[in-house]
Protein backbone atom coordinates (compact mmCIF):
# COMPACT_ATOMS: atom_id res chain seq x y z
CA UNK A 1 0.00 0.00 0.00
CA UNK A 2 1.51 3.37 -0.98
CA UNK A 3 2.37 5.88 1.70
CA UNK A 4 0.85 9.37 1.41
CA UNK A 5 3.47 12.07 0.79
CA UNK A 6 4.40 14.36 3.66
CA UNK A 7 2.60 17.71 3.77
CA UNK A 8 4.87 20.78 3.86
CA UNK A 9 4.37 24.46 4.70
CA UNK A 10 6.44 26.62 2.32
CA UNK A 11 6.57 30.24 1.20
CA UNK A 12 7.42 32.32 -1.87
CA UNK A 13 7.99 36.08 -2.35
CA UNK A 14 7.54 37.78 -5.73
CA UNK A 15 10.26 40.42 -6.01
CA UNK A 16 10.78 40.82 -9.76
CA UNK A 17 7.56 40.64 -11.79
CA UNK A 18 4.27 42.60 -11.79
CA UNK A 19 2.39 39.33 -11.16
CA UNK A 20 3.53 35.76 -10.55
CA UNK A 21 1.33 32.66 -10.54
CA UNK A 22 2.26 29.54 -8.59
CA UNK A 23 0.60 26.62 -10.36
CA UNK A 24 0.34 23.33 -8.45
CA UNK A 25 0.07 19.78 -9.79
CA UNK A 26 -3.56 19.50 -8.67
CA UNK A 27 -4.43 22.56 -10.80
CA UNK A 28 -4.94 25.26 -8.18
CA UNK A 29 -3.11 28.55 -8.51
CA UNK A 30 -1.89 31.33 -6.23
CA UNK A 31 -1.41 34.83 -7.71
CA UNK A 32 1.19 37.11 -6.13
CA UNK A 33 1.74 40.80 -6.94
CA UNK A 34 5.23 42.31 -6.85
CA UNK A 35 6.55 42.69 -3.30
CA UNK A 36 4.05 40.22 -1.83
CA UNK A 37 4.87 36.90 -0.21
CA UNK A 38 2.59 33.99 0.57
CA UNK A 39 2.82 30.82 2.65
CA UNK A 40 1.16 27.72 1.22
CA UNK A 41 0.73 24.00 1.83
CA UNK A 42 2.13 21.47 -0.61
CA UNK A 43 3.35 17.88 -0.68
CA UNK A 44 6.95 16.67 -0.57
CA UNK A 45 8.21 16.05 -4.09
CA UNK A 46 5.44 18.06 -5.76
CA UNK A 47 6.49 20.18 -8.76
CA UNK A 48 5.24 23.77 -8.67
CA UNK A 49 5.42 25.94 -11.77
CA UNK A 50 6.32 29.59 -11.32
CA UNK A 51 4.73 31.64 -14.11
CA UNK A 52 5.24 35.36 -14.82
CA UNK A 53 2.29 37.46 -15.95
CA UNK A 54 3.82 40.55 -17.56
CA UNK A 55 0.55 41.97 -18.92
CA UNK A 56 -2.44 41.36 -16.58
CA UNK A 57 -4.89 42.10 -19.44
CA UNK A 58 -3.40 39.27 -21.50
CA UNK A 59 -3.80 35.59 -20.72
CA UNK A 60 -0.22 34.79 -21.74
CA UNK A 61 2.13 33.51 -19.07
CA UNK A 62 5.87 32.89 -19.22
CA UNK A 63 7.30 29.87 -17.42
CA UNK A 64 10.07 31.09 -15.13
CA UNK A 65 10.82 27.84 -13.37
CA UNK A 66 9.41 24.44 -12.44
CA UNK A 67 10.62 23.90 -8.87
CA UNK A 68 10.22 20.97 -6.49
CA UNK A 69 8.39 21.87 -3.29
CA UNK A 70 11.41 20.89 -1.17
CA UNK A 71 13.40 23.80 -2.69
CA UNK A 72 11.04 26.54 -1.49
CA UNK A 73 11.78 28.35 1.77
CA UNK A 74 10.09 26.98 4.90
CA UNK A 75 7.25 29.08 6.27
Amino acid sequence: MPVAPKKLRKQYVNQNYPNVVLKFEDGHEIVLKRGVGKAFDCYAGETIKILAVVDPDSESRDLLEARKSDLFDDA
